[in-house]
């Protein structure tokens, strides 16, 4: 298959650029700079540059389209100029990409769009599955625009999956490249009161979940991209404690990352009981399906 790749040059989007190709796809980025992304991509990427111009065009060569764009939710507060620019790079681009697949001839087959389990808000340990209701917050209302928008493909006959992720740990960047430095001074801990639910999962099952969903047609709608283990905040900074041979007792409080961050901040003391429900019906393989086991993998490597 030939897939049409947005957030090519993410940590996501990296890792299953390299997975695409190992199972034999191609891979075509639309990017906005393309001597960047061909330093970061190799040369076997084909680069598209960002635009509507040529975009269908481009859409229509390929087989499936993946959308991982978005800029990072965590990057100050939550001003009104920022939620445009957090809207816009989700709900907006994910529109175009729709038009653009109906514009295109012949249509991809497929189309992937990531999401997130702020769906869900802030809901304490209420257990949920991909059929609970969404929350009521900024980010839970952006992640519904954001799901609806991918949803309009359903209507040009294209099967569409919404990939809700949750702390998605891997090397080389995610959540853990900012936690992993005070962790291994001693300095690290849980995140405000430590009870939240924190939903994870390597980045090697979202890529796998990902090339899984390209060829297999009962992957469609939501479907959350968490691990099978549901841990607290607190079992979570145990754990990485654990793996790094370091204590981890010091807690962040939630009043110092409101100062900070504001609203954002919710996306860090927010809590999810997030369960993989559809995952476990298709019977996906995880690599790491266990926080010890992720861990591991990755502060070894």
């Amino acid at each position: 298959m030939r897939i049409f790749l947005t957030g090519a040059t993410g940590f996501i989007g990296l890792a299953l650029t390299s997975r695409l190709q190992q199972d034999g796809h191609s891979v075509t980025a639309w990017v906005r700079s393309e001597t960047s992304a061909r330093r970061a991509l190799g040369a076997d990427v084909e680069i598209a540059l960002a635009g509507r111009d040529a975009l269908a065009s481009a859409i229509a060569r390929c087989d499936a389209v993946v959308n991982l764009a978005g800029a990072p939710l965590m990057d100050g507060r939550w001003t009104p100029a920022r939620r445009a620019i957090l809207e816009h790079s989700r709900i907006t681009l994910t529109e175009n990409l729709v038009r653009a697949m109906a514009d295109a001839t012949p249509r991809p087959r497929v189309f992937i769009s990531g999401s997130a389990v702020g769906y869900y808000g802030d809901r304490g340990d209420e257990p949920l599955t991909e059929t609970s209701e969404a929350g009521d917050d900024f980010l839970a209302r952006l992640c519904r625009r954001w799901e609806d928008a991918a949803e309009q493909a359903d209507a040009l006959g294209r099967r569409v999956m919404q990939l809700r992720t949750g702390v998605v740990v891997g090397r080389g960047g995610g959540a853990l490249a900012q936690m992993l430095p005070p962790f291994r001074l001693g300095l690290g801990g849980p995140i405000g009161a430590g009870t939240q639910y924190m939903p994870w999962i390597h980045l090697d099952d979202v890529v796998g979940i990902i090339a899984t969903a390209l060829v297999d047609d009962r992957y469609r709608g939501p479907v959350n991209g968490v691990a099978p283990e549901q841990v607290t905040s607190r079992a979570f900074a145990r754990a990485l404690g654990g793996a790094l041979h370091r204590p981890a007792v010091l807690p962040l409080p939630a009043f110092a990352l409101k100062i900070i961050f504001g609203e954002a901040a919710s996306v860090l003391l927010a809590s999810q009981r997030v369960e993989p429900h559809a995952l476990m019906q298709h019977q996906f393989a995880y690599a790491f399906p266990t926080l010890d086991v992720a861990l591991a993998d990755i502060v070894r490597k």
